[in-house]
């Protein structure tokens, strides 16, 4: 069964969303995630860290992650610094 909505790898970076962790005080070096960027088919891209393990027996009934997913975690004040370049639905 074909999912409605599946990840394009083919997909480019189109450009940043928010700044960049170290302008945020969440990185020391530009070496080091998170990062939010809008890809150029309109998904969006999130570097963050792999906590699906750390959060695994703590999620929501509701909450399924596939095989081939992973829970990501970012600051909120990196979602709330891109909060101005992210389109309205």
């Amino acid at each position: 069964m074909q999912r409605p909505w599946e990840a394009d790898s083919e997909a480019r970076f189109r450009r940043r969303l928010g700044k960049t962790a170290a302008e945020l005080g969440n990185s020391r070096t530009t070496n080091d995630c998170p990062d939010i960027w809008e890809l150029d088919n309109g998904d969006i891209a999130i570097v963050g860290r792999d906590m699906t393990t750390a959060f695994a027996d703590r999620l929501p009934a509701d909450v399924r992650i596939g095989v081939d997913e992973r829970l990501i975690v970012i600051p909120g004040n990196m979602l709330s610094a891109a909060k101005p370049d992210i389109r309205d639905a």
